[in-house]
């Protein structure tokens, strides 16, 4: 069974936490997309306490009730929050999983935290937007190039935009959310998006526009700025995994990290999406095991 918690953050901020999997576990740190904050989803939750993981996921700031920053973070910032979620709840060494956006806030843990990260995966996640010769644009769908190049046009713009164009996504119903999302669902990807699937992504998008577009703005921001870290620092197992059928992140980036994280393992398949490829959960987790050494 699932928990919600509240811990004391940074600068006296909250962190909504959400707890699950297997209470007895070895701490899994699980990185949402973006945007997206805590909802409990069985897919997530069963395929962690089946790996007899102890689940761990909040929501960052600006996102569901988690306290937003005066200013938008870079991605090496989560790393605060994570560390002060970890120690609320007893955790020491753990591993680490990011999913989309969420792909840098574990490399992050693994560059900053080699005492503690004993493995990361990079799950669909985004490369560094001026990542050398790296076209970062290239193979997203048109709604992406729109939104992040509004971003660089700064805050204000960017919130506007957001405001005007991206509020139907996080507003929209599970029955409504693949028309919402456009060009970036592709067909895999629309296969993948089941009745389940749709439910939980819902939730997490409705929950996630609780203070509005604050958290999906400063995630943006993020991710036009430099990482706060470098990834030639990772000394701990790391492994990439990407689908060639993603609008959202395209299979660029995953290339991109699998050829510029030291050491680290590529999963890189023709066949998969940004959404379908989280139906290899049970056997990206195994895998994350492997490379932490992991029981």
């Amino acid at each position: 069974m699932s928990e919600l918690i509240q811990v004391s953050g940074p600068d006296d901020r909250t962190v909504e936490v959400l707890v699950g999997g297997d209470p007895d576990g070895f701490g899994l740190l699980y990185h949402g997309g973006s945007p997206s904050a805590v909802a409990e989803w069985s897919l997530i939750d069963d395929a962690a306490r089946a790996a007899g993981l102890r689940l761990v996921t909040y929501s960052r700031p600006g996102y569901g009730a988690s306290t937003p920053r005066p200013e938008a973070g870079r991605y090496v910032d989560d790393v605060v929050e994570s560390v002060a979620v970890l120690d609320h709840l007893g955790i020491g060494e753990f591993v680490t999983i990011g999913w989309s956006g969420g792909g840098p806030r574990a490399l992050a843990c693994a560059a900053l935290l080699p005492d503690r990260c004993r493995a990361a995966a990079s799950l669909a996640g985004v490369a560094p937007y001026h990542g050398e010769d790296l076209d970062w644009f290239d193979g997203m769908a048109d709604e992406n190039h729109d939104e992040y190049h509004a971003a660089e046009q700064g805050r204000a713009v960017y919130e506007a935009y957001l405001e005007e164009n991206f509020l139907p996504i996080l507003q929209a119903s599970p029955e409504e959310l693949a028309e919402a999302m456009g060009g970036l669902v592709t067909p895999v990807d629309k296969a993948a998006l089941d009745e389940d699937m749709a439910d939980w992504l819902s939730r997490t998008f409705t929950h996630a526009g609780a203070q509005g577009v604050t958290g999906v703005r400063d995630d943006g921001i993020a991710a036009i700025s430099p990482w706060g870290f470098d990834l030639a620092d990772i000394r701990v197992p790391v492994a990439i995994w990407q689908g060639r059928q993603d609008a959202m992140v395209p299979y660029a980036h995953g290339e991109w990290l699998a050829a510029h994280v030291p050491g680290a393992e590529a999963h890189l398949f023709d066949d998969e999406g940004h959404l379908s490829l989280v139906r290899q959960l049970d056997g990206i987790l195994a895998d994350l095991k492997r490379l932490g050494g992991v029981a």
